[in-house]
């Protein structure tokens, strides 16, 4: 964990696994989720860092009521951010991620419990969750509610005394609805609510110093110790005749850092024969910095909390994907044995508004360009349904 950004960028890839392995788009609460086996690889690649390694999940049913689930996520980081580059040197470290879990339905409830665990050289997270959803209304309604409460193990390489804490609890609502044979809809809000050690032990904020050459020196970061944060999202999809099917989402968020943010995003999905079906996708984020959050400031030790992490600065992202699924010629073995392979692509475009590029000589303190990166993430799996 010797930089945030990795943090950052971890969570955001082991949501895309999710969404691959996990989670359809619209959950249906009265039948149990597929007996299926995944295996994935997936790839980061931008801003100096690279991010990769295998996933693999496997579900079964045990009986008409219970199915398992047990999951294994790994990543090898190779870092030289800017971040890095910055401050500290470039760094390899691993990842592992254990997950178990089950699911009990009863009538037209399902009920989940799973538990997590991701250790690394300096943090440790568990996290232990619940949900339960219902289906009403001629089962054209779903309700679902989650909660989550996770403990984490915050380390710092070479300090062996260095040991910190975080709580961290998740209180989620969702609504799915069919609107018309063709039209379904879904709504979720999520509020989260974090305490303990929450910035990251190795990252520096820089402030003004004449007294160096370079015009400014470092000092390290300070984080509020609690973070409250809401989010609300709706997602829809459209199927046409064709059996293709268009797709909407936009999501909201805010928290008592000060942060604002919100996504959109369109999908298409189109099949090609019968064993093809291709997509594409397009997805733009903003955010606005959080209240201590500073590229420089004035002199050390300028307010309580100061951050320069970029990832609670000013800042855009836009996203372009696509992906290709192959529907794979297996039911010959049984009747219900099926499955695909699928690639997909996705590049993004980050820039940054108020976050500039230390790396840049020649020019006075606070007056660097800004710093923006383009990155890459492939994700290749296998989905075998029996």
């Amino acid at each position: 964990m010797a930089v945030v950004e990795v943090v950052v960028v971890v969570t955001n890839l082991r949501t895309l696994l999710a969404l691959c392995l996990w989670l359809p788009l619209f959950v249906q609460a009265a039948v149990l989720p597929e007996d299926r086996a995944d295996v994935l690889y997936h790839r980061y690649d931008g801003g100096g860092m690279t991010i990769d390694g295998p996933a693999v999940l496997v579900r079964k049913s045990v009986s008409e009521k219970v199915s398992l689930s047990g999951y294994y996520y790994a990543d090898a980081v190779s870092a030289a951010s800017i971040d890095v580059v910055t401050t500290a040197s470039p760094y390899t470290e691993d990842r592992d991620e254990y997950s178990f879990g089950v699911d009990y339905l009863h009538g037209k409830s399902t009920m989940s419990l799973a538990y997590s665990n991701s250790d690394e050289s300096d943090y440790t997270a568990n996290t232990l969750s619940f949900g339960i959803s219902q289906d009403m209304f001629g089962d054209l309604t779903t309700v679902s509610l989650g909660y989550a409460y996770g403990w984490d193990d915050v380390g710092k390489n070479g300090e062996a005394d260095f040991d910190e804490e975080i709580d961290r609890r998740s209180y989620s609502l969702g609504l799915t609805q069919v609107l018309t044979a063709e039209w379904i809809m879904a709504f979720n809000f999520q509020a989260i609510t974090d305490e303990g050690f929450l910035n990251n032990p190795y990252r520096s904020v820089r402030y003004v110093d004449p007294t160096v050459a370079q015009g400014y020196s470092y000092q390290a970061e300070v984080y509020p110790h609690t973070r409250t944060s809401v989010a609300a999202g709706i997602s829809t999809k459209y199927y046409l005749p064709y059996r293709a099917a268009l797709g909407f989402e936009a999501r909201y968020f805010d928290d008592d850092w000060e942060i604002q943010a919100y996504n959109v995003g369109a999908d298409y999905t189109h099949p090609i024969g019968d064993n093809w079906v291709v997509t594409t996708r397009v997805r733009y984020y903003s955010q606005s910095e959080a209240e201590f959050y500073s590229d420089l400031f004035p002199y050390k030790d300028a307010q309580n909390y100061m951050a320069r992490d970029k990832e609670l600065s000013d800042f855009t992202s836009i996203t372009v994907g696509a992906g290709v699924t192959y529907r794979l010629p297996l039911s010959g073995y049984t009747d219900s044995f099926t499955g695909s392979a699928t690639l997909e692509w996705d590049h993004i475009e980050f820039d940054y508004n108020n976050f500039r590029d230390a790396r840049e000589t020649g020019v006075g303190a606070g007056e660097e360009g800004l710093y923006s990166f383009g990155a890459d993430v492939v994700r290749a799996f296998i989905s075998v349904y029996y």
